[in-house]
């Protein structure tokens, strides 16, 4: 089993930047896939970006450029700098953690709201 713990929501103005992060525990395998989905209201939950362990990234297409992923292997963390934020990149931001011997985990999610 793995635990994910993402942290770092809030409320941001428009054009601000906010900082999140995700603690992965429990039964870790060094060769994994973590990164960030999110899930707006009414809407399907869909890519951001994510970061194998060999740092290969997947962005969606409307965050490149803005949105910049990172990752501790030592400390099992990934974060997810974001800036110019805009209203539309408000929802719950969700981080999963996959491994090809295992289906995704998912932690609970954090809040992010974009003030207009």
């Amino acid at each position: 089993q793995v635990q994910l713990v993402e942290s770092g929501g809030g409320l941001v103005q428009a054009g601000g930047s906010l900082r999140l992060s995700c603690a992965a525990s429990g039964s870790i395998f060094a060769i994994n896939t973590m990164g960030w989905y999110r899930q707006a209201p009414g809407k399907q939950r869909g890519l951001v970006v994510t970061m194998t362990n060999t740092r290969y990234t997947n962005y969606g297409a409307y965050v490149k450029g803005r949105f910049t992923i990172s990752r501790d292997n030592a400390k099992n963390m990934v974060y997810l700098q974001m800036n110019s934020l805009k209203p539309e990149d408000a929802a719950v931001y969700y981080c999963p953690y996959s491994t090809y011997k295992s289906g995704a985990y998912w932690g609970q999610g954090t809040q992010v709201t974009v003030s207009s």
